[in-house]
């Protein structure tokens, strides 16, 4: 079989105010940067990203690599960046015809500044480049909003079942055996249900419940006629119509998918409940940290999941580290700030000098509690931003985040890294390759949703979630959603939205 394959990935969070422009789709940082044709398969094949698994599966397929690119989750992406990376994508398609399927990476919350359904309109291009008769397989994040139309143009689709997404190379591979029985066997039978509510952010992780056991029972739902059952549980900061959790199932039967995916419906129905938000107000947060970590061995970990880079967040909010400061808190490192100017003027100084630092609060849309902080800092350590992640989501992957450095606010306790790349912290190695060892440390802080739970979880005595302002809105009931289809509540038992 000869196999196009191609990743094009955005997680749009459409209240963010930093577009996402041609620029963001090529730098790279956390993931490799803009990548083209063999070496796709050179730099993807041992990463834990979707198409890397896709190319360890397909081993006995003629692959034909085309591009892979993604940009850190921001705000909506650009029609030109759009238009130029579909270009490509399509014209590469075009080049390695004739083709016997195509595979994409996609994420499933791609929105566009003229239109809300971007995975939709890629896979429509590529079918446009391929014919109907060509099958497109497609594997998306777990956060994905999905469209009945991008669901019916796709043949087969694979989800992640793990959050954090330790899993994405697994999804490739799964993917890979559904493509594989779709060209074996012609088409699928295949089934699309939504559910009626919307799941907040900070509750999907699949190490808690009530995720933790609703994923872990997708495996069971497999039966002689169900090839594949997933689940994705919705990116809620995406004001468009078909924001939200969806299932999907494949199988030989189209009564025993529709009864699979009817039976998926109903246990997500009856665990709306359950679904509840973890967070704390920030105060709280820290005060119940510091007594904690006064008789702990092990670090405290604050979560400050509403500034997530990883979900449209700036990175550079303020608010929870105010409250660190006000609270006197002791032995504190937070990791990490997104500020390019502090980071550079670190480098100027060099380790052991000192400066006037406005730390953070430039993109933070206004909020008051995230205005920035005057203070004076000391550089501790200074970084290229060149490093290897180690950890079980980015582990292997190279990262490219600019200059980076250790500050330690003056007559205080209280650490920073701060980056001139906007990330978010689901490693520990930003901690280390800066010199810090966080498994000693008392009280960690990472700008995260629940990524780091894989990589941090291990090394904690306890994890507080800290409901401090950000622009990654996490309680649901309180989005201003505009576009959301009528009917839906907003959160477990929350309000019912309406457009009238």
């Amino acid at each position: 079989m000869r196999v196009a394959i191609a990743g094009f990935q955005h997680e749009t969070n459409t209240f963010a105010p930093m577009p996402t422009g041609f620029n963001e789709f090529s730098l790279g940082g956390s993931w490799p940067a803009l990548t083209h044709g063999e070496a796709v398969i050179d730099v993807f094949i041992n990463l834990n990203i979707p198409i890397g698994g896709f190319i360890q599966a397909s081993t006995h397929w003629e692959l034909v690599p085309v591009l892979w690119t993604a940009a850190e989750p921001g705000g909506y992406v650009s029609g030109e960046a759009f238009e130029s990376i579909i270009e490509m994508l399509c014209n590469g398609i075009r080049r390695a015809a004739p083709l016997d399927a195509v595979y994409l990476d996609l994420h499933g919350a791609m929105v566009v500044e003229n239109f809300e359904d971007g995975e939709g309109e890629i896979v429509r291009r590529v079918r446009e480049t391929v014919g109907p008769e060509v099958p497109v397989a497609v594997s998306l994040d777990l956060h994905g909003n999905l469209f009945p139309d991008f669901f019916n143009q796709s043949d087969v689709v694979t989800i992640y079942r793990t959050y954090p997404h330790i899993d994405m190379a697994d999804t490739g591979r799964r993917c890979q055996q559904l493509l594989q029985q779709r060209l074996e066997h012609g088409p699928l039978a295949k089934a699309f249900r939504q559910l009626d509510y919307i799941i907040p952010l900070t509750s999907q992780a699949t190490m808690r419940e009530p995720a933790q056991s609703i994923y872990a029972g997708l495996s069971d739902v497999s039966a002689a006629d169900i090839l594949s059952a997933d689940i994705a549980m919705g990116f809620p900061p995406a004001d468009i119509e078909h924001c939200g959790a969806t299932l999907v199932c494949y199988g030989k039967s189209q009564q025993r998918c529709d009864a699979a995916a009817d039976s998926l419906l109903a246990q997500l129905q009856s665990a709306e409940s359950d679904f509840t938000d973890p967070m704390l107000p920030a105060t709280e947060a820290v005060e119940q940290a510091m007594q904690l970590a006064a008789t702990s061995n092990k670090p405290v970990v604050i979560a400050d999941p509403q500034d997530n880079p990883g979900a449209g967040g700036s990175g550079d909010s303020t608010g929870l580290l105010r409250a660190l400061i006000s609270a006197k808190a002791e032995d504190v490192w937070v990791g990490m700030l997104w500020d390019e100017a502090a980071a550079e003027q670190a480098h100027r100084v060099g380790v052991g000098g000192d400066f006037a630092a406005t730390l953070g609060g430039k993109f933070t849309d206004g909020h008051p509690q995230n205005a920035p902080i005057e203070a004076h800092v000391e550089v501790e350590s200074i970084s290229d931003g060149e490093f290897t992640f180690t950890g079980p989501m980015y582990g292997g992957a190279h990262a490219t985040l600019g200059k980076m450095a250790l500050l330690r606010i003056a007559q205080t306790d209280i650490h920073i890294i701060v980056s001139s790349i906007r990330t978010q912290n689901a490693d520990a190695e930003i901690f280390r390759h800066m010199g810090v060892q966080p498994e000693q440390k008392s009280i960690l802080v990472v700008k995260s949703t629940a990524h780091f739970l894989a990589d941090y979880k291990p090394l904690a005595e306890t994890i507080i979630f800290a409901e401090a302002e950000g622009l990654n809105p996490c309680v649901v009931e309180r989005i201003p959603y505009t576009r959301l289809r009528d009917g839906v509540r907003l959160g477990a038992g929350g309000p019912v939205f309406s457009r009238s």
